[in-house]
């Protein structure tokens, strides 16, 4: 006997759940005052279908939310998409993907009205970014006026949804008062340089004249300076290769070995006088063995990756410092930057650089696979999230970097807190090569960069 098409009375208690879950929704966007009949009820839903409460409130990030609930993250990626929407017959499983969908909506557009600090408009960037994933997009693509995947209604979507993003971190930028607060020099020394700020610096420079653009250059400075102290002491704590024994150690008070000439004048022993009478001075080796390198570091530089462009600008200028480095930086969107010139001062190659737009890493590699001249002894560094609008075609060129010798480091996170987005089609292709993606805290770049380089 065939099914009716009517829906049954769990259906409609379904399609009632949803639709007070939009409710709930709409409610917080236009009054940031709960209303406890609509809390209650969302409440309720969320706890039967096992979700946390947290997706109902709009202060709890969702990059906070995932990390205490790793699952959630592969349901809100591509949320959107067709490949995600579930059997039309399967109502739960609608109401479970309006609840996800809902906390979307609410941490983009429920931005309030008051006075907007950095690190506000920092996690606000992240959650928008992950409606513009739910879109089949990359982070920053939409709010930098590119266009969503696919066609269709959710290409339409994103169309439509790109201008109001952009309006909403106009909105919050304006609300900072940051161009003001940079006219002032009292005002500008007050700010704590931090990734957030360094972001909208790095975003708005070209808007800067006079003393603003000048406060500017001071503040992304001190943080330049302060993120490299960090992590120029990362690199000198990581393995800096095999002593070399063929070269004759210096002979200078610091490379003293006490212990052994002690030992090797042993038998000079005065008992008489009670004293040791050294003939000979021993001396530690300290020259280590090393092979002369080329660094290429290829940045991606679209709006999602901020944090790892300020990162690994900084720490090639570092390796640009060492003996027998040669460092190139290459950083791009959808045109190539080479920022070769610039490696060793990492902030005049970030004041280069222009934040945001699409992705396209084969106008990287075009400026990228010129400089290998010696595979064997090449070093490629490509730090993305992966999210390219030419994935099949940028593979292959890795492809072929690492069967020509390269050593070939994809990355997909460089940040002091481990965070990251990588695309799951790259990974499994990093994977299946042998290359897998290093993603996590600096401090693994550095060891696996230091390994590489002696």
């Amino acid at each position: 006997m065939t099914a009716p098409d009517h829906d049954t009375p769990d259906d409609d208690s379904n399609g009632n759940r949803r639709q007070a879950l939009f409710w709930h929704t709409l409610a917080r966007l236009f009054d940031p005052d709960e209303q406890p009949s609509l809390a209650t009820a969302s409440l309720e839903i969320v706890e039967d279908l096992g979700l946390p409460a947290a997706l109902l409130d709009p202060r709890v990030s969702i990059d906070s939310l995932v990390q205490r609930h790793p699952a959630l993250t592969a349901e809100f990626d591509n949320l959107l998409t067709k490949e995600s929407v579930p059997d039309r017959r399967d109502r739960a499983a609608e109401v479970r993907r309006a609840a996800l969908y809902s906390k979307i909506l609410l941490n983009t557009f429920a931005t309030g009205s008051g006075p907007v600090t950095a690190d506000q408009l920092a996690r606000w960037q992240a959650d928008s970014g992950w409606l513009e994933r739910g879109l089949g997009c990359s982070p920053g693509d939409l709010r930098a006026g590119g266009a969503g995947a696919g066609s269709g209604d959710l290409a339409a979507l994103a169309r439509v949804l790109g201008p109001e993003l952009s309006a909403v971190e106009d909105d919050m930028v304006k609300r900072m008062r940051l161009r003001e607060v940079l006219q002032d020099n009292a005002l500008a020394s007050q700010l704590t340089p931090s990734m957030s700020l360094i972001e909208q610096l790095l975003h708005d420079k070209s808007n800067l004249d006079g003393v603003a653009l000048a406060n500017a250059k001071r503040l992304i400075r001190r943080y330049v300076d302060d993120v490299a102290a960090v992590l120029r002491t990362e690199v000198e704590k990581a393995s800096a290769g095999k002593i070399d024994r063929s070269v004759p150690p210096r002979r200078v008070f610091r490379n003293l070995d006490m212990k052994r000439t002690v030992n090797k004048n042993l038998v000079n022993w005065d008992p008489d006088r009670k004293r040791l009478l050294v003939d000979r001075l021993y001396y530690r080796h300290t020259t280590r063995k090393t092979t002369p390198k080329r660094l290429i570091v290829v940045v991606d530089q679209s709006g999602s990756m901020v944090d790892s462009m300020v990162h690994c600008t900084i720490l090639a200028s570092i390796f640009a410092g060492l003996p027998n480095v040669d460092v190139h930086l290459v950083a791009y969107d959808t045109r190539a930057l080479d920022l070769t010139p610039w490696a060793r001062d990492p902030f005049e190659a970030l004041l280069r650089t222009k934040l945001g737009g699409g992705t396209d890493g084969t106008v990287a590699m075009a400026v990228a696979q010129p400089k290998i001249t010696d595979p064997a002894d090449t070093v490629v560094v490509w730090i993305s999230d992966f999210y390219e609008s030419r994935a099949q075609d940028l593979f292959a060129h890795m492809a072929e970097l690492h069967r020509s010798g390269v050593k070939f480091i994809p990355v997909g996170s460089v940040t002091s807190s481990g965070r990251g987005s990588v695309n799951p089609w790259f990974s499994e292709q990093f994977k299946d090569q042998r290359t897998p993606v290093v993603s996590g805290r600096i401090t693994k770049l550095v060891a696996e960069l230091k390994a590489s380089l002696t």
